[in-house]
């Protein structure tokens, strides 16, 4: 089959995106645009808009931007061949023709499919049957209620080398292998893959089930030297290194939780499905992959990773935090959610309930934080070539993402921790890397991470206050280098609300680059200038005598242009938050002097000099690396 961008084109022009949208998520009219509280995040106040003229959704509060298909992908979790089958019929257009192997290969996974289904409905017969009996009081054991088993579908293998196969006869032994549900052998007639095991069915995002998952059954869980699970082989259906485990119930929760949690296993999953978290999935049986993570990250921008508590969980924690580095972007990233040890999330919310792992969830570790503790206590870092050691280990791990940007903000972090870890008073060599962060050095406070930025909704709030001087100079830069400002939507879409002048020509620039992501910085100016910013567009786009890189005319050097603008946006928007608490502490002490307050007040006029220190930095134009 071949998808021609004209008849993409087409599809696109024949779908009425607001009347898509509007089939589960309520729009209102605002002007000529349609605007919604984001399906894609929790908000309370409308940050999501439908343009049916342009053809596409942007959201200013997370990002997230698409048209009809990208729309059907993300938000109803189908794959891309689905979606545009899905509208297409709606839209009355004919498919292309598939060639002859396409169409067989089509017709041979529908079957696939039929019987995968009538497997997973005998497997559920049996469990709720005589033979089923052992299962159900394992399913007891664990707290798995009835209606939670019936829920995901799970079922019983009898131990028996034929019984399945006979039920399914009809569709042939071929077939039956071909589905994972028989094995062959050279020389022998094929039998029954799984026996004596409780079934529970693996589903894609529509829903159909794929594969299976099967857990022994019988003494002490084990039958002569068999896996405790045991999952369906790769078949046409089903790649274990692609699918999530519970994918296709996870999606809705996940939009409604405004999160997704990877836990290890099926029964995980389960166990936190009847707590209450409906919002979890498992990779099957391997440690995380590229592309779960890449899936996990179509649901939300920051999945937490839930592994056991074990140190089997903990190193499959940092395998997976390895794997995501080199595919970071820009708001997008991991947090790990530490348990017990010696618990999983099956044992917690068993032992201890749904509230405690709810605790649980909200400290979670940054994926910068695993990283480094993971790093520093991975060796001694008593001696100069082990510090040597640990600062090229760090700068390896920053240098292979992917993301300029990304890249650049961890190597500049690894070295403010590295600076930090190792200035204060000669430390005791004698002491291990555990005891050496416990006390910084002899003498030295331990290292704290850093706060959190200013959360979207304090950024809009704080938005009047910005720094004239240095938002223009921003916008300058904007236009000098209109690529940036795709990057950096969510942040200046939180600027609109800037009063005056300022938070016009944000708004103005920010609806140039949405209607069209390729001009540069000559179409930008003129655009504005037929918006009525005509001279404005004009002086910013002559703002050399600014002090910055990314304001320069004629030959930079651009990638340090872009990290300065990056730098630049970060303090210009941390600024007026760090003010405004500032001047609320200030408020407090002068009102009631406590020593709490009186820190408080502290520590904010630390931060904002530590804000004038990094702007001061960026007019300097320190060159400084972290390999230096």
């Amino acid at each position: 089959m071949s998808l021609t961008p004209a008849f993409l084109d087409e599809l696109r022009a024949r779908t009425l995106l607001s009347g898509l949208i509007g089939k589960s998520v309520k729009l209102q009219r605002a002007g000529r645009e349609f605007r919604a509280c984001c399906p894609f995040h929790n908000e309370k106040t409308p940050s999501f808009y439908v343009n049916d003229d342009k053809g596409f959704y942007h959201c200013f509060g997370c990002g997230a931007h698409g048209d009809a298909i990208r729309w059907m992908t993300d938000q109803q979790g189908l794959p891309f061949i689905d979606a545009v089958k899905e509208l297409a019929q709606a839209a009355g257009l004919d498919m292309p023709e598939q060639d002859r192997r396409a169409a067989e290969k089509a017709e041979r996974a529908k079957g696939l499919h039929e019987a995968m289904a009538d497997a997973a409905a005998w497997f559920a017969e049996r469990l709720w049957g005589l033979e089923g009996d052992e299962a159900r009081r394992v399913l007891e054991r664990r707290g798995i209620s009835a209606e939670t088993a019936r829920a995901f579908g799970m079922g019983f293998a009898p131990d028996s080398r034929g019984k399945l196969k006979e039920a399914l006869k009809g569709y042939g032994d071929a077939m039956l292998v071909e589905a994972g549900l028989l094995i062959s052998v050279e020389g022998k007639e094929p039998y029954d893959r799984f026996r004596g095991r409780l079934m529970i069915p693996i589903r894609d995002a529509r829903g159909r089930v794929i594969a299976f998952g099967g857990r022994v059954i019988g003494a002490n869980d084990s039958r002569g030297g068999e896996p405790k699970y045991l999952n369906s082989p790769d078949t046409p259906l089903f790649d274990k290194g692609r699918t999530l485990y519970n994918l296709d119930r996870a999606q809705a929760a996940a939009r409604k939780a405004d999160r997704v949690i990877a836990v290890e296993g099926y029964m995980d999953v389960i166990a936190l499905a009847q707590a209450g978290f409906g919002e979890a999935v498992a990779p099957l049986g391997t440690a995380l992959t590229e592309h779960q993570i890449e899936r996990l990250w179509r649901m939300a921008d920051v999945p937490l990773l839930c592994f056991d508590g074990d140190s089997a969980g903990q190193k499959a924690a940092i395998r997976a935090a390895h794997r995501a580095l080199p595919l970071l972007q820009p708001g997008r990233s991991l947090a790990f959610v530490t348990l017990p040890d010696g618990m999983d999330p099956d044992d917690l919310v068993r032992a201890r309930g749904p509230a405690a792992f709810e605790a649980l969830l909200g400290k979670t570790e940054p994926l910068v934080d695993r990283i480094w503790n993971h790093e520093v206590a991975a060796e001694p870092i008593g001696t100069p070539e082990a510090r040597a050691g640990l600062k090229r280990r760090l700068g390896d791990l920053a240098k292979g993402i992917a993301d300029g940007i990304v890249r650049e903000e961890y190597l500049a972090e690894f070295r403010r921790r590295f600076d930090g870890l190792f200035a204060a008073a000669p430390r005791d060599n004698r002491a291990g890397p555990r005891a050496q962060q416990r006390q910084g050095g002899r003498g030295g406070p331990r290292w704290q991470p850093p706060e959190p930025p200013p959360s979207v909704k304090v950024r809009s709030v704080q938005a009047s206050g910005l720094d004239p001087i240095l938002a223009r100079a921003v916008l300058a830069g904007l236009i000098r280098h209109p690529a940036e400002i795709a990057r950096h939507m969510e942040v200046l879409g939180s600027l609109r609300s800037a009063s005056g002048a300022l938070g016009k020509l944000f708004e103005a620039v920010i609806e140039v680059a949405l209607e069209d992501r390729e001009l540069d910085s000559a179409g930008i100016v003129t655009i504005l200038r037929r918006s009525g910013f005509d001279t404005v567009a004009g002086d910013l786009l002559r703002a050399d005598s600014l002090p910055f890189s990314f304001t320069r005319g004629g030959e930079v050097d651009t990638v340090r242009a872009r990290e300065d603008l990056d730098e630049a946006i970060a303090v210009m928007v941390a600024q007026p938050a760090v003010d405004a608490a500032l001047a609320e502490a200030t408020a407090q002490v002068a009102a009631r002097f406590t020593d709490e307050a009186f820190a408080r007040q502290v520590a904010l006029l630390q931060k904002r000099q530590e804000l004038e220190a990094r702007l001061a930095n960026l007019m300097l134009a320190d060159d400084g690396d972290f390999d230096d």
